[in-house]
């Protein structure tokens, strides 16, 4: 059973939820979205549209001025990894997977069979002692990923991880990333600004319009997740699907 064949629990729901900085920027306006055990969610729009700052409300790094988030998991049940793989530089692979344990009281000696598993799900379990500098920027954020993963979250936020990497790069972490979300069964809300990227990988794309960031328009995926659904005229399909959608939300 894939994940998103999952019982359509919510595990998280937003409701006309709206930020603005108090610098007099308003983010987001009026967002409302429903986010089910197993989905993979893709949160795409143009830079600057709020996908970030509605990932950090998601979670609760932010509050929204106006507007209701429910959450149906503890803190500790979210992984988030961010645009750079942001590795603390003197200290090895293994270490920066720890973080997150370590600063939960959990010892290195205790937190060392969870660290090897996160490293062997992202394909780096020869390179527990290597520091960032000796790794490729790929494998930096394989790091990253490890170091969300490591708390066994069932709900992993990614705010655009891929973007600063190689097309050769992205696709295999694409790929990787799928099949991890198919053996883990946790819920994925991912930020892009790249179609084919939201249309390869989410099984729902929720298009996001230029600030104050609303959701305009949502798309449900019907591509068989794997590596060759880049080739498959599903894809092709929805790829048209969503670019037909920014079209008409740029025209409205």
């Amino acid at each position: 059973m894939r994940p998103h064949d999952a019982q359509m629990d919510p595990i998280l729901r937003l409701t006309n939820m709206h930020r603005r900085f108090p610098n007099g920027v308003e983010a987001l306006r009026d967002v409302s979205l429903t986010l089910n055990r197993g989905d993979f969610v893709a949160l795409l729009g143009p830079s600057g549209c709020g996908k970030s700052t509605l990932l950090r409300l998601i979670a609760g790094l932010d509050q929204p001025d106006a507007g209701h988030l429910h959450r149906a998991v503890a803190p500790a049940e979210i992984g988030y990894v961010f645009q750079d793989a942001t590795l603390l530089p003197w200290a090895d692979a293994a270490d920066n997977v720890w973080l997150p344990l370590r600063l939960r009281g959990i010892s290195r000696a205790e937190a060392a069979p969870r660290v090897q598993e996160a490293l062997a799900q992202v394909g780096l379990s020869g390179f527990a002692q290597a520091r960032p500098h000796e790794l490729s920027g790929g494998m930096r954020m394989r790091v990253s990923v490890a170091r969300a993963l490591v708390g066994r979250p069932r709900l992993l936020l990614m705010d655009e991880p891929f973007a600063a990497l190689d097309e050769f790069t992205r696709h295999g972490l694409q790929d990787d990333l799928l099949a991890l979300w198919r053996q883990l069964g946790c819920t994925v809300v991912f930020v892009t600004h790249s179609l084919y990227e939201a249309a390869f990988l989410a099984r729902r794309i929720v298009l996001m319009s230029a600030r104050p960031g609303r959701i305009v328009h949502q798309i449900t995926s019907t591509v068989p997740p794997g590596a060759d659904a880049r080739l498959s005229p599903a894809y092709a399909a929805l790829v048209a699907d969503i670019t037909h959608a920014l079209r008409g939300s740029q025209a409205a």
